[in-house]
């Protein structure tokens, strides 16, 4: 299986991240994973309006990416200070994430244009990104030189087995 793009942030309008296709891992330790045309997907980077904002206190900021072909959910967990995954690792690294984290979902708000990188992951059955980065953008042209974008990948790239020209 071509493995090229599996840790890249590959480029997508929410269309297409919604229509991945979604294989069950084989055990309940392994994650779901995700493919497009037969390659194997785990990061994305999409563009567009905040639609709703749901904000839980230390515990997660959920929010929907509208780019005009599908509306993405995206999560951004905030208990990185609680949680026992994060406890293992050393304090500075731990109030740096929660930082970051903290200092994301302050730039998240319904109407600004958001770039969001993260994970590709499934909840309930429905493609979702879990955050790991996010850029508010304030160029005008920005949605549109991402739509294009990402049409020439999905064309030159993500869709042939030749290597990006």
């Amino acid at each position: 299986m071509d493995r090229t793009l599996y840790n890249t942030y590959v480029k997508l309008l929410a269309f297409d991240l919604l229509s991945l296709a979604q294989t069950p891992s084989r055990s309940s330790s392994d994650p779901i994973s995700f493919s497009r045309h037969g390659k194997p997907l785990s990061r994305v980077e999409i563009l567009g309006i905040v639609a709703s904002r749901d904000y839980k206190p230390n515990k997660f900021l959920k929010f929907i990416i509208d780019d005009g072909t599908g509306c993405v959910s995206c999560i951004l967990w905030l208990n990185q200070r609680t949680s026992p995954y994060f406890s293992r690792r050393s304090p500075p690294d731990v109030r740096l994430i929660a930082d970051m984290a903290d200092h994301f979902a302050s730039l998240i708000r319904i109407g600004n244009v958001a770039r969001v990188r993260g994970r590709i992951t499934s909840y309930r059955g429905m493609v979702q990104i879990t955050v790991s980065d996010v850029v508010i953008e304030r160029d005008p042209n920005v949605e549109i030189l991402h739509l294009l974008q990402c049409i020439k990948l999905a064309r030159n790239c993500y869709d042939f087995t030749s290597p990006c020209k």
